[in-house]
């Protein structure tokens, strides 16, 4: 069974509808005792580093997800600021990540950036892989994933950079430690590619 994080941050829907056309079983989980007989866990995320953050804290769900993760190695995926929480801080916000990833979260330089609006980085965009991973299994690399954001997450550790992608300079669109995977890009809105990341998760 698999677990969408409901936080209050995220496309929760969208996820739990793929995974009901691709038959793979999910619930939404909000509070701990949810996590019961949980196998894989999704962390979805969208808006504000600090938002996410305090909602997280604030559910009650942060040791629970922590025992799991880091204590028990249960696979978890985080989506855009569901990855990025991941890391140890954040320059759009004060709180601490979770800190499984040691990494911090940055901002673009628009300076870099040609295309207009510079930031958000807004739409499609291939992503070139930096390791082999089965999450990269049937997808389409120069297709690619579709993008929002205006942070990025720099790893610290080179050996956790799974994938990358260029919005004015190379930047780390993707990573995985062990059990735990980042992707910066929405699955949820890349059609088949996103399908098929959603599937790859499943049969981890």
């Amino acid at each position: 069974m698999i677990a969408i994080v409901d936080y209050g941050s995220g496309n929760i829907q969208a996820i739990k509808n793929i995974y009901k056309k691709l038959k793979v079983d999910t619930k939404f989980v909000s509070k701990p005792e949810d996590f019961e007989g949980i196998t894989k866990i999704i962390l979805p995320g969208v808006g504000a580093f600090d938002e996410a953050m305090s909602k997280l804290n604030e559910s009650g769900m942060r040791q629970i997800l922590d025992e799991m993760v880091i204590e028990k190695a249960v696979p978890v995926l985080g989506i855009c600021v569901g990855m990025q929480i991941m890391a140890k801080a954040s320059d759009e916000g004060e709180l601490k990540g979770l800190g499984w990833f040691d990494a911090e979260v940055k901002l673009f330089d628009s300076k870099t950036i040609k295309h207009k609006p510079k930031l958000p980085h807004m739409g499609w965009n291939e992503i070139r892989p930096e390791m082999e991973h089965p999450m990269l299994k049937e997808i389409d690399l120069e297709k690619g994933y579709y993008f929002l954001h205006s942070f990025y997450f720099k790893c610290l550790d080179q050996d956790d950079i799974l994938a990358t992608a260029e919005y004015g300079k190379q930047f780390h669109c993707a990573v995985s430690k062990k059990n735990i995977l980042g992707f910066q890009f929405h699955p949820e809105k890349s059609h088949s590619n996103g399908i098929n990341l959603f599937k790859n998760f499943a049969e981890l």
